[in-house]
């Protein structure tokens, strides 16, 4: 994360506590109408909504996000730009944690794309084993790492067009890497981020370059980075694909999608994952700010 943004979410980590307690607690920052409830997918259903509706809701969305989750950060640990585009990489098919658990040792040996580039590929393989699809993805990271000693010097480039010609990456982690490693405006189009805006009916559209094109002409560009981040740390921690939270979400006054979740408040708030639910988070190096609000490092690979 740029060093401007990581000073933004730490200024902000106080402030959001509060907001982490409520949604602990099963409340959250927004209030239903005293004589409604939250939107039912029947009422959402009858009641077409305006463009400029649209637009209105989905930004009071990501505002309540924000405050939701002020320590909102990318859950690969990474230290540059080669790290960062690696182990997005390596993500594919598996979860940020196990990633993180494996990236150590692997940048221990090959800190450099010079390095990896060289590497006995079993060598490789034997490290990546515990993110599955260990061959091809040393393969991909294998073949990233010399392209970028061939063809930019050993640096990654900081240009769209550049990131997706090399091998394994495409536009969603050519947006990780713009967005997090270069400060760089991005949508990050991944399961959660396609599962949540359909609910939320940003867009009907099923794939993610016509999602990130809906979803973008809903923001001003400054937002689209910081807005990825909020709405999958949403679908990692309360709006999940089986069992969504529901009667623990605070943003459900808005969502036309309520009730295909838990809307006990008890029952959801045992379906809370991560730090809402008092669990470690997928980074063993997370943000000093996510660590102040109250989440928990992962645990190294082989810990007990």
């Amino acid at each position: 994360m740029p060093a401007k943004k990581a000073a933004d979410s730490g200024k902000a980590a106080d402030s959001g506590k509060a907001a982490v307690e409520k949604v602990a607690a099963g409340r959250g920052t927004t209030k239903a109408p005293a004589d409604k409830g939250p939107v039912s997918k029947g009422a959402a259903a009858r009641k077409p909504e305006s463009h400029t509706a649209l637009v209105r809701r989905a930004r009071r969305i990501n505002r309540e996000l924000a405050e939701i989750y002020p320590y909102a950060h990318p859950e690969l640990d990474f230290e540059n730009p080669f790290q960062l585009v690696v182990a997005t990489v390596l993500s594919a098919q598996t979860t940020d944690l196990r990633v993180n658990q494996t990236t150590p040792a692997l940048f221990a040996k090959y800190p450099t794309p010079e390095d990896l580039a060289a590497a006995d590929p079993e060598e490789v393989e034997e490290i990546l084993r515990p993110t599955g699809f260990f061959r091809a993805k040393t393969k991909s990271v294998m073949g990233l790492s010399k392209a970028l000693v061939e063809e930019f010097g050993g640096e990654v480039p900081g240009r769209l067009e550049d990131l997706v010609k090399l091998p394994g990456v495409g536009r969603k982690t050519a947006f990780v890497v713009l967005g997090n490693a270069f400060g760089r405006p991005g949508i990050t189009v991944d399961t959660h981020f396609q599962r949540l805006v359909r609910r939320w009916r940003w867009t009907e559209a099923t794939e993610p370059d016509k999602i990130e094109a809906a979803v973008g002409a809903l923001f001003p560009k400054s937002d689209w980075t910081m807005l990825s981040h909020h709405v999958i740390f949403h679908g990692r921690r309360i709006c999940h694909a089986r069992k969504p939270a529901c009667g623990a979400c605070p943003i459900a006054p808005l969502c036309p999608a309520y009730g295909e979740g838990e809307t006990d408040p008890e029952k959801a708030k045992k379906l809370l994952k991560y730090e809402k639910g008092g669990f470690p988070g997928q980074r063993l190096n997370p943000p000093q700010s996510y660590l102040d609000a109250g989440g928990r490092p992962a645990p190294p690979l082989g810990a007990g």
